[in-house]
């Protein structure tokens, strides 16, 4: 029987070695987190405001809205209501703040950038866990190198096989990390990280308002011209059957009439490309804010120009700086960045584990007895072949890199914030401009008819007032859109697009 119990006691030595939490420590110090060197990957889309001068008669700007990347998307809203949907800006806005495929996705990116975030925390906290086992097992101690030749004479024998034997065995396991500087310099970068990613959501949410109010807005510009278009479809057919009458009475030539009714069917065709547009730029809201395709949207507010001082640029700026959620994002980006080089600084510091494990072990679950192991180590780095250095160039490097995105996240925040502001200055010239050349030109009109009912002028004269008339109403429109559009850019180059753009169009007076 004794002969048996030193190679059984060898063989459960072996057995629970493996279980033992501080026999294995760990397998080396700990790493810096990498950070993508950029702060600026993964972005979902762009939206941005354009204005640009165009020559057509009188001098005008163009102003548009692109719409970039998952911001063009959305998914299916809830809460639809069945038939016609009536929409005030306000009601778009919320609906692309909820389904807007920019916004979500940079929701997710924050989730993710929480849930690393707690990932790193976790290495810092205990872990407990509980294991039970029943081994029933068989062991060849020659395969293990042992070979017992004893001396001839001997009344025993050692077997080179062992079993089969079974135990059981019940643990609670236990780990902690008491100091690891850099672990904790990872997590504190994880948590900046996390913020960058929570301020940049924020942000795109600002770049949704932007391209729904942007998309909004569009299609009351486009709305209003084809009433305007209609309006000068009737007075074309009105100086149509002026024409057909004088002619009759054999005051006016044939060509006369052809003439208004060449004017009559290119008013007509405008009508027709300007309805056709509306129902596809009602199309392309519908997909910004997750409505069906098919439903038929009306639009509750109009364009107009409230009274408005355009403020100074100097505080505009600061405000920027103040409120921009992507500025803050990429001061956090730095800010993470810097606590990355720390960790890699602090691979040179020793860190200090402690681990065991408490349970009951025995042949069955009838006959155990409590058995319990407790580890205390530190490590001291001593060297580590130059990837101390590496890490830390690598840190270094991404910091510089992001530290030069901060300071252009800078210039081009005062870049939108200026830019914005001459768009504003410029559309409320453009506006006053355009209301007086609107009434011009209606005048005009009213002359050439009146003359050419009294037979002292030809329908030349009445078309091409009409055609003023024509431009007089489109440049007035656009310029209304190009205002609208420059307080929205202000807004958003401001950081204070969700708040302000809801109620945008409630203070106009069409």
């Amino acid at each position: 029987m004794i002969v048996r119990i030193v190679p059984l006691a060898w063989l459960a030595c072996v057995v629970a070695w493996p279980q033992i939490p501080g026999t294995t420590g760990q397998a080396g110090s700990s790493r810096p987190i990498t950070l993508p060197p950029s702060g600026r990957e993964g972005a979902p889309g762009a939206v941005t405001v354009q204005q640009s001068a165009t020559s057509g008669g009188a001098e005008t700007i163009n102003s548009s809205t692109q719409i970039g990347g998952g911001f063009q998307g959305s998914v299916p809203g809830e809460n639809v209501p069945a038939g016609t949907i009536a929409l005030t800006l306000g009601d778009a806005v919320r609906r692309g703040l909820e389904t807007n495929l920019g916004a979500l996705t940079a929701n997710y990116s924050a989730r993710a950038a929480g849930a690393q975030r707690a990932q790193q925390l976790s290495y810092l906290l205990p872990n407990i866990s509980v294991s039970a086992s029943e081994t029933d097992t068989q062991i060849n101690l020659a395969a293990y190198g042992f070979k017992f030749n004893l001396p001839p004479g001997l009344n025993f024998s050692i077997p080179s096989v062992v079993g089969p034997f079974s135990y059981s065995q019940l643990q609670g396991n236990f780990g902690a990390t008491v100091w690891d500087p850099v672990l904790r310099r990872n997590w504190q970068a994880s948590k900046e990280s996390e913020r960058a990613a929570i301020l940049s959501a924020k942000d795109a949410r600002e770049l949704v308002v932007l391209a729904v109010a942007g998309t909004y807005l569009q299609m009351l510009a486009t709305a209003a011209r084809v009433d305007s278009q209609r309006a000068q479809v009737e007075n074309a057919r009105a100086v149509n059957q002026q024409a057909e009458v004088r002619k009759t009475a054999g005051t006016n030539s044939r060509i006369d009439v052809v003439r208004t009714l060449v004017e009559l069917e290119t008013q007509r065709q405008r009508l027709n490309a300007l309805e056709a547009d509306v129902r596809k730029q009602k199309i392309g809201l519908a997909r910004l804010i997750g409505l069906p395709l098919d439903r038929q949207v009306i639009l509750s507010e109009a364009l107009g120009f409230p009274p408005l001082t355009v403020p100074d640029s100097a505080a505009e700026i600061q405000h920027a700086f103040a409120n921009r959620p992507d500025m803050k994002a990429a001061e956090a980006q730095v800010q993470a960045a810097e606590r990355v080089v720390s960790a890699a600084h602090a691979e040179r510091l020793p860190s200090a584990s402690i681990s065991g494990d408490f349970g009951v072990s025995g042949p069955n679950p009838a006959s155990t007895h409590g058995v319990f192991a407790v580890t205390g180590s530190v490590n001291v780095p001593i060297w580590l072949g130059g990837r101390v250095k590496a890490d830390i160039e690598q840190a270094e490097t991404t910091l510089a890199q992001r530290k030069a995105e901060l300071a252009d996240q800078q210039g081009q925040v005062e870049q939108e914030v200026r830019t914005a502001l001459i768009e504003l200055e410029t559309a409320v010239g453009q506006v006053r401009l355009a209301q007086q050349n609107r009434g011009y030109a209606s005048e005009t009109l009213r002359e050439a008819r009146d003359r050419f009912g009294l037979g002292v002028a030809t329908t030349v004269e009445v078309v091409q007032a009409q055609e003023q008339v024509a431009s007089a109403e489109s440049d007035y429109v656009s310029s209304l859109y190009s205002f609208e559009l420059a307080r929205v850019a202000l807004a958003r180059a401001t950081g204070e697009a969700e708040k302000e753009l809801p109620d945008l169009l409630k203070v106009a007076q069409p």
